[in-house]
């Protein structure tokens, strides 16, 4: 059936999954897996409708701001 898991072991994980998380967490687990796969199918039918390239600039260099008043006189201590 799933790559050579039978109907008995797929049994025995649902058993054992029922264990570890309860009914009430079990459901709400499938529930959002339905839902993930649901909105995974619909985002690959819909064209792109958001271009995430970065959009081409030339060459800008950043300008580097002012110093800061502390560099301004560590700077005057080193020289003076």
């Amino acid at each position: 059936m799933f790559g050579g898991i039978g109907w008995g072991e797929l049994i025995i994980i649902l058993v054992i999954l029922l264990l570890i998380f309860g009914p009430s967490r079990l459901g709400d687990l499938g529930s959002a897996l339905g839902k993930g796969i649901k909105g995974f199918k619909k985002s690959l039918k819909e064209p792109d409708e958001i271009d995430v390239t970065p959009p081409k600039e030339e060459n800008k260099q950043i300008d580097s701001p002012e110093p800061k008043a502390s560099e301004k006189t560590a700077k005057k201590e080193e020289t003076g």
